[in-house]
């Protein structure tokens, strides 16, 4: 049987790239592949990057995305689904939110995220508690991308399906180029971008405390966008910690580049105080880097044995588990071996038989 899918992709800023951006493209693309009878109605922003060339992919650009959120939330809200229905679209595909103009078309919502991890920003976390616990009531299904994700959202009216995300692993592996652009030789790697909820300044500390001699063998190469003045509050904590000279702050790193600044990497840190799923734990395990993260439920759901985990708000006890790392290439070998092999538990084909699998199950109960 012959459906028409209609996926809102609009609460991506294309100024801004997030895991979003390359779960999206790739849901689709796999998903042509395990369900060819399906086509898809993507509605992007218009300066939106998206892979073309597929006559199955049906792209609409008439409304804009996150990069003006008011009138992003406005066609999310309003128009998209109508225009979804128009077009012959059976379901739509939504993140965080049930559209207040519906259509009557029954809707599928991703959850990636419960809480507003930015902290001051009232609010943006009172729509999105706002959002969320309105789809819980009224969507068809609830995709969410970790148990974690799930165990907080309590009650839910519809079907949850809990899929995690996935991972190219065609890119992301062990064997290739080391390094990239602007990178030392050898060096510890951060790879987020520069939200305050990510605590960048928790990491410097703990790289703050390895011996001079450490720091100069392995710099601290920081990979990530700019958010809020985030650079610039991390240059001034590297500064105050007096190892400036030893933090190189790439900015934004290109998708290309990613693999092999991760393979090139001593280790990983990632200091965070919250995650839905942890993309970068996952990324730096498919390409064999060992990972020093703060100690969460969803990362431990991730990485499982494959990681160090410490409290990075204890400074000397991070510093202590980022030099085990360091020195101890026994242990290195070994989060590197079972992080390549665990990470093969993810990928982009398991995400799209899942999501899409459940959606099409849902549809035909709703139909019926």
């Amino acid at each position: 049987m012959r459906v028409t899918l209609a996926l809102s992709t609009l609460c991506e800023n294309p100024g801004r790239r997030t895991g979003l951006s390359t779960l999206f493209p790739e849901l689709v693309a796999h998903a042509r592949r395990a369900h060819p009878e399906v086509s898809w109605i993507v509605f992007a922003g218009r300066d939106a990057p998206w892979p073309g060339g597929d006559p199955g992919v049906e792209l609409c650009r008439d409304f804009p995305s996150n990069e003006h959120p008011v009138l992003r939330l406005v066609a999310d809200h309003l128009r998209v689904a109508p225009e979804a229905r128009r077009r012959g679209a059976a379901m739509l595909l939504t993140v965080g939110f049930f559209p207040l103009r519906c259509a009557g078309l029954p809707v599928a919502m991703h959850v990636v995220a419960v809480d507003n991890p930015r902290q001051g920003d009232r609010m943006r976390a009172a729509y999105r508690r706002w959002a969320v616990a309105r789809g819980l009531r009224r969507a068809a299904l609830v995709i969410a991308n970790s148990s974690w994700t799930r165990s907080r959202l309590g009650p839910v009216a519809a079907p949850v399906i809990v899929s995690p995300e996935g991972l190219r692993h065609d890119l992301f592996k062990p064997e290739g180029p080391r390094g990239a652009p602007g990178a030392p030789p050898r060096y510890i790697l951060w790879a987020s971008n520069l939200y305050g909820y990510k605590r960048i300044e928790l990491a410097l500390a703990a790289y703050a405390g390895l011996a001079p001699e450490r720091r100069s063998e392995l710099p601290l190469v920081v990979a990530g966008g700019d958010w809020a003045e985030g650079r610039a509050r991390a240059e001034a904590a590297a500064r105050r910690l007096g190892i400036a000279r030893d933090v190189r702050f790439l900015g934004w790193v290109e998708d290309r580049d990613l693999p092999s600044l991760y393979r090139g990497a001593h280790a990983h840190v990632l200091s965070t105080s919250r995650e839905s799923f942890g993309r970068s734990v996952l990324e730096a395990m498919a390409c064999g880097c060992p990972s020093v993260i703060q100690d969460l439920q969803v990362l431990r759901e991730v990485a499982g044995e494959s990681a160090v985990y410490v409290d990075y708000a204890d400074a000397p006890l991070a510093s202590g588990a980022l030099e085990r790392v360091c020195a101890d290439g026994a242990l290195r070998k070994s989060l590197s071996e079972s992080g390549v092999e665990r990470s093969m538990r993810f990928s982009f084909e398991r995400l799209a038989r899942e999501r899409v699998g459940a959606v099409l199950e849902r549809l035909q109960g709703v139909e019926q």
